[in-house]
């Protein structure tokens, strides 16, 4: 191996929410003819592509201007994620057809059945001026300054894949584990199988998990994290401050806030929150004494309904004998998502693919990359499979300019967080929290929460009460 993966000593992953690559990132390099400043091609978009709304128009894809009424906010409600809402988007059908091959022609139709059962059963208020047609609004590297600018100042990936077409969890799951254990959606909040976590901790290895302002979702997703002692878990503070002291562990994984005040990126919460928090992981990394021997990793969980344009490949390795939900068979990844590789060792300008005849790059590429630097041993067949990202670090020297010296976050207005209901997440959240075993007492479910504010409180007294019970004596 040419590359210096052998020289990092600190990989660092921020998993983001519900975003396609065409959305955030397909206009990067339009301007140049979709060829990158080191020359190489990009899959981006062309300003050409379209999708077919119910009454037969087209609807092309559009810049989001900048001076939009909800400009950070688009599309305006949230798309439909889950595992038919995806193959409806890559199919027009909720089944897939056999053979699976993808058309990517239903995302304005669906948008448009979402929109109608999220404000009809759910009651949920879409943006004022939503509609269908504005699933098709992409954002500009102008919109995302910080996004783009890594992107451009370091690697992007432009064919990395969700590892399963679906909503959050199972996706998440397998970035931890390497499988979601046949889950299909978020029903199932739990998993047993063992993760990266784990497989560190079995070495001799550190790592760690922070929340934003919350102890971590992630911990309460995994037996094998839960169980973990409680000093593997913090905050952004936390994370913040082990970077400028220069401690970070070899693996650390950093999650988003996810209220819908929060900075998570989900639709349709603001993206220039995420922004700012991009920028914030980026230069605690940057000027921290560790940032030479540092790859952070700047991904999304999974494309959440948001329009993209390359067919998900069929070529996906079932990563165990779990029966799939749905009687899905692991063999399709979801469609592409972000993401963007930021190291002093990449070459700026840099697109990055896995190999020519190696499987695409998805979630378990983050673990065959953790895998190989420390000589791991695989957790399943999907990550042992998975090609990993040593190959993008190509300078033996790191470089010392700083791509984002100067760029700002965006800023737009966001919903007060005592005014915001709970999203998805926390209330996920809530529940595992509530099934924590509280010495004397039994299970009860978690109460319903009118607020964030109030879920938050829950959660972090729940876990903290927990924390005590465990405690000897």
């Amino acid at each position: 191996m040419t590359d210096q993966l052998s020289t990092i000593e600190h990989i660092v992953v921020l998993m983001l929410e519900n975003r396609s690559l065409d959305h955030m990132l397909g206009f990067l390099y339009a301007a140049q003819g979709n060829v990158s400043p080191a020359g190489q091609p990009y899959e981006g978009l062309t300003g050409k592509e379209s999708n077919p709304a119910a009454s037969g128009a087209e609807v092309a894809v559009f810049p989001i201007a900048a001076n939009g009424a909800n400009a950070y906010s688009m599309p305006g409600a949230d798309p439909g994620e889950g595992f038919q809402a995806t193959n409806s988007q890559l199919f027009g059908s909720d089944a897939a057809p056999t053979p699976p091959v993808a058309t990517n022609l239903g995302f304005v139709t669906n948008f448009a059945y979402t929109l109608g059962w999220e404000t009809t059963e759910q009651g949920w208020a879409p943006l004022p001026g939503t509609q269908a047609s504005d699933i098709m609004g992409m954002y500009t590297p102008a919109l995302l300054p910080v996004l783009s600018g890594l992107a451009r100042g370091f690697a992007v990936c432009d064919h990395w894949y969700g590892s399963a077409p679906t909503e959050t969890l199972p996706n998440r799951a397998f970035c931890a584990a390497g499988t979601s254990q046949g889950h299909m959606d978020d029903k199932t909040k739990k998993f047993t199988a063992p993760t990266i976590f784990g497989l560190l901790s079995k070495q001799s290895l550190d790592w760690r998990i922070y929340g934003y302002t919350s102890s971590p979702l992630t911990r309460l997703t995994f037996s094998d994290t839960t169980n973990a002692p409680a000093e593997h878990f913090g905050l952004f503070a936390d994370f913040k401050a082990a970077a400028a002291a220069g401690t970070l562990p070899p693996y650390t994984f950093l999650e988003p806030d996810f209220s819908a005040s929060g900075n998570s990126q989900h639709p349709n919460y603001s993206v220039a929150s995420g922004e700012h928090l991009i920028l914030d992981v980026y230069q605690a990394l940057r000027y921290g004494p560790g940032w030479n021997q540092t790859l952070l990793v700047v991904t999304y969980d999974e494309h959440g309904g948001c329009y993209d344009h390359v067919a998900p490949p069929t070529s996906a390795v079932p990563p165990d004998d779990s029966v799939g939900e749905y009687g899905f068979d692991f063999k399709r990844f979801g469609p592409r998502v972000p993401t963007v590789l930021v190291s002093p060792k990449i070459v700026p300008g840099t697109v990055f693919r896995a190999p020519e005849g190696a499987a695409p790059l998805d979630h378990t590429s983050i673990l065959k990359t953790v895998e190989r630097r420390w000589s791991l041993p695989s957790l399943t067949a999907r990550d042992a499979a998975a090609a990993d990202v040593g190959a993008v670090l190509t300078l033996s020297t790191a470089r010392t300019d700083d791509p984002l010296q100067g760029v700002t976050a965006p800023v737009a207005p966001a919903p007060s967080a005592l005014e915001t209901p709970p999203s998805h997440l926390e209330r996920v959240h809530a529940d595992l929290a509530a099934r924590l075993p509280l010495q004397g007492r039994s299970y009860s479910a978690a109460p319903v929460f009118a607020t964030s504010a109030d879920i938050k409180s829950y959660i972090d007294a729940r876990v903290a009460a927990w924390e005590a019970s465990r405690q000897p004596g």
